[in-house]
């Protein structure tokens, strides 16, 4: 069983951390203090640390020191605040894994520990077996039924078998990471790596040596090889979800990678080739980030061979029952409940509503109403009050109008829930910040 040493002094916080990992079969060791947690690390052995960076006797970075003077080799993972990115940028330099601002997605913090946990197997096993590692599981992909869904899955078989490099766009919430993953277990690349990268996530400062990885005492921090995402990837598929968020600088580092498919890590002289595929994902236009000089020409001409556009849930109304339906046996499965399905008002309700958050909006919200009900069918008053929300008071039949006006209002509600704070606000809607500010000027919303 994994083990987990807790360094966190909100014991309201600490305890609901504590029993929800437990819940996934993780055993956890709680203290408030860092003296408290050096400790518990003299005595134990632990998988991974999660630890507050702010802590009542000292900071994250005592802890860091301590680990490093004991020759320790734990990954900690560090919990900030959004005040605090920068500074937990400066931790990961001094040997921390990882970090993740609070309020924590609980799902994201399970793959962060998951990743610690993989990465300091890799250290312990040669480099020849990480290359072979199968990192790709297959994930069942609904196909839908409406036109533009046959459409989309004839272009994934179409382009599936070849070495094509493919630019998926779609909006927020399309399941675009899920078609790719449908292309590569569709390639002959699918016994091989699937290595899925947020790019809005790297931090500029740490980008290169995530990409291409860097030897141990190349840099202050550098306390350990790291394997980059293009070795990781070595043999399969590397996917790069929204591709437009990368620095200018960065841009020119992955074409010439791309282009001479060699790459050179950190601290090394030598050069390594690496055979992937790579597929992209945006939810922006990259003409327009094209014409503002954002986003380099010959890139995106390198990773534009082929395009996939993933259409909207509200353009695909015939789909909608179809994704209702996998969504609640998904959500069954989760909570460990038996609804067998929906009134004929709330039918009604999703065929009517326009989803400006997709499928991953449907997924969430037929979650929540899978929990509160408690009846055998959902009904209108386990919904949230958006899809409620009669639509009759906004002038013209413009579907986009009504997802305009729907999005507005819920950007001014997380500004408004956030106290301004730009970071929290996209955290809570769940875009990146480039996404938010691109928005709230569309929307003229200061």
């Amino acid at each position: 069983m994994t083990t987990i040493l807790l360094v966190e002094d909100d014991i309201t916080f600490s305890l609901m951390l504590k029993t929800w990992l437990e819940k996934k079969e993780i055993q956890v060791d709680s203290v408030s203090t860092i003296t408290d947690a050096k400790k518990r690390l003299e005595k134990n052995h632990y998988d991974v640390i999660l630890s507050d960076l702010r802590l009542p006797d000292y900071d994250g970075f005592l802890l860091l020191k301590f680990m490093k003077e004991k020759e320790l080799n734990t990954p900690i993972i560090l919990m900030t605040n959004y005040a605090e990115v920068r500074t937990a940028v400066k931790s990961i330099k001094l040997g921390a894994f990882d970090y993740i601002a609070k309020p924590i997605n609980p799902e994201d913090l399970l793959k962060k520990i998951n990743d610690a946990l993989k990465e300091k197997k890799e250290a312990s096993v040669p480099a020849a077996n990480i290359a072979r590692e199968k990192r790709s599981t297959k994930q069942y992909y609904l196909e839908g039924k409406s036109e533009q869904a046959l459409r989309l899955l004839e272009y994934i078989n179409l382009v599936a078998p070849t070495s094509m490099s493919i630019l998926i766009h779609g909006a927020s919430g399309t399941g675009k990471e899920y078609i790719a993953k449908l292309i590569h277990e569709k390639s002959c690349r699918k016994d091989a790596p699937f290595i899925a990268v947020d790019c809005g996530a790297i931090p500029k400062e740490l980008a290169t040596s995530e990409f291409f990885g860097h030897l141990k005492g190349s840099f202050t921090g550098a306390f350990a090889n790291k394997t980059g995402h293009f070795m990781a990837a070595n043999g399969g598929t590397l996917f790069l979800d929204e591709i437009g968020n990368l620095p200018y600088e960065i841009q020119v580092q992955l074409l010439r990678a791309l282009q001479e498919k060699k790459i050179k890590p950190i601290g090394s002289n030598q050069e390594i080739k690496v055979d992937i595929r790579v597929i992209c994902a945006t939810n922006e236009d990259l003409r327009n980030a094209l014409d503002n000089n954002m986003f380099r020409e010959d890139l995106y001409h390198r990773i534009n061979e082929f395009s996939i556009q993933v259409p909207g849930l509200q353009e695909r109304k015939e789909d909608v029952i179809l994704f209702a339906n996998y969504f609640l046996d998904m959500s069954n499965e989760e909570l460990n409940k038996n609804i067998i399905g929906f009134t004929p008002e709330t039918l009604k309700i999703f065929q009517t509503y326009s989803w400006p958050g997709n499928l991953r909006q449907m997924k969430n919200i037929i979650k929540r109403a899978t929990l509160l009900a408690k009846g055998a069918l959902i009904s209108e008053s386990e919904l949230p009050s958006e899809l409620l929300i009669q639509e009759s008071d906004i002038s013209g039949d413009s579907q986009a109008l009504r997802d305009e006006t729907y999005e507005k209002r819920q950007i001014i509600k997380a500004l408004k829930e956030s106290n301004n704070n730009k970071s929290q606000a996209a955290a809570l809607l769940r875009i990146d910040r480039k996404t938010l500010y691109n928005k709230m000027k569309l929307y003229n919303i200061e």
